[in-house]
């Protein structure tokens, strides 16, 4: 992450330490088929808000807050701090990555093409690793990125690995939920959730982890043009 104008990229590096293959846990019926035949993963499922009918792609306000994702400070896949506020005035893509998630090549192949299209014109994903979902993110963070670099070639910023649901959810995520709330209520239901950010830093949409990056580039589109 060179500087507050330019579009943050890591520098690629194969560590010693490889990631070792491991099964991936089978997922909710509705999130597609399983790579392996794991024992089943149980996802918390809260009852939806009796006000509101879940569309996805749509975000849902649930409270009302002067902050905006500015004010926050985070550390990236090599330990650093960042302070978010080097991407104001730029689009962001904020998702729940997870190597061996069944999701993982579809989501990081596109978005890499999304951000390889747009880099230019003010926008940027910010990739949280996150090891809650099926234990699908089990290695450390140069694992990850290794993984990330060599395989999907991805120059978007990667982050350390968090929490997104729990007592330890990182103060983002609580952000991020308090923002836009979905079909679960506060909850990150699975990798690969999606959440869109204009360029004041607040949330406008949240996506389900079915939805493909694809899917998202017309809403990209519209805040790249506001």
């Amino acid at each position: 992450m060179e500087s507050t104008t330019a579009a943050a990229r890591f520098t690629c590096f194969a560590p010693a330490t490889r990631v070792r293959p491991a099964a991936a846990a089978r997922l909710p019926a509705n999130l597609g088929a399983p790579r392996s035949s794991a024992a089943s993963v149980t996802v918390p499922v809260a009852a939806p808000r009796r006000s509101r009918r879940w569309a996805p792609g749509v975000a849902y306000a649930t409270a009302a807050t002067e902050k905006s994702i500015y004010d926050f400070t985070v550390k990236d896949i090599d330990g650093k701090d960042v302070s978010l506020s080097k991407f104001k005035g730029r689009a962001l893509l904020i998702v729940n990555v997870a190597s061996q998630c069944g999701l993982a090549t579809a989501n990081y192949t596109e978005l890499s093409h999304l951000y390889e299209k747009y880099k230019t014109q003010g926008f940027e994903i910010l990739a949280f690793p996150c090891n809650q979902f099926g234990a699908q993110e089990p290695g450390s963070n140069p694992q990850i990125k290794q993984f990330a670099c060599t395989r999907f070639k991805a120059e978007f910023p990667i982050f350390d690995k968090v929490d997104v649901n729990g007592p330890n959810t990182a103060p983002i995520y609580k952000f991020l939920k308090l923002s836009a709330g979905g079909f679960l209520g506060d909850l990150v239901k699975w990798n690969f959730e999606k959440f869109l950010v204009d360029k004041n830093g607040k949330v406008v949409e949240r996506y389900p982890p079915t939805t493909s990056p694809f899917q998202i580039e017309k809403d990209i589109q519209k805040l790249l043009a506001a």
